[in-house]
Parts: C-alpha cells; sequence; structure tokens
C-alpha cells in the first residue's frame, strides 16, 4: 500500500478575497471547482502550475464568522526562486506576519489568517 499527497484544505470565509489573494500573493490559479447543487458549499482547487500538489478551498454558504485557527501552529511551505523580490512584493501587500532572517525564512498570512511560509529554492 502507497500513499502520496493530494491536496491540504483550507475553510474560508470570502472566497473571492481568498482567490484574489493566492494569485497575487502565490501566483496560485484554479485548476478545478465544485459546487453543490443546493449551494451549501464551494470547493476549488488551487495548484501551481508546476507540481501536483494543490491546495483546496471550501467556502460555506452557511459559515458567518471568522474560523478559529487555535494557536495557529500550522502551515504549508512554499519555495521561491527569487526570494528577495517575493519577500519585497509581499512586504508591499502587507502580508508578512513574522520573519526569521536567522533561518532565511518568513511567513505571510492569508485573508483568514492562514500562515504560509516563504523559503528561497535550494
Amino acid at each position: 500500500m502507497n500513499f502520496k499527497f493530494a491536496h491540504n484544505n483550507f475553510n474560508v470565509l470570502d472566497l473571492e478575497k481568498s482567490l484574489a489573494f493566492y494569485q497575487e500573493a502565490l501566483g496560485l490559479k484554479e485548476v478545478r471547482r465544485k459546487e453543490q447543487e443546493n449551494g451549501d458549499f464551494i470547493l476549488v482547487y488551487l495548484g501551481d502550475g508546476i507540481t501536483p500538489h494543490q491546495l483546496e478551498l471550501t467556502w460555506l454558504r452557511d459559515w458567518d464568522r471568522p474560523y478559529n485557527l487555535g494557536d495557529n501552529e500550522f502551515h504549508l511551505a512554499f519555495t521561491v526562486d527569487d526570494y528577495d523580490a517575493a519577500y519585497e512584493k509581499h512586504k508591499a501587500m502587507g502580508c508578512i506576519c513574522y520573519e526569521n532572517p536567522s533561518m532565511g525564512i518568513y511567513f505571510i498570512s492569508d485573508p483568514d489568517g492562514y500562515w504560509l511560509e516563504i523559503v528561497p529554492a535550494k
């Protein structure tokens, strides 16, 4: 038996705002969408166009408050080929939430408060 990663999921409060953020901040694009016939939920899968891994954004129609992320001690990590340019872009967007210069990494926060680690490509 072999298991392999398929996707990660984040539940989002404002789907359009989240889609715009992920496109602008990380260049992720919608690769597929599933909408429940009765409108209860929408699932949107985002991809980077390079790897098979996807981020699933789930929007729930009846959810009316920010998601409780607990201590937010989880994150997704992204490598980037031009770390300095990415840093400047995210700084201009105002989404950098934590920096660790000694490790050479920083984190950005999406509209729902999920943390995304930015790591220079090796």
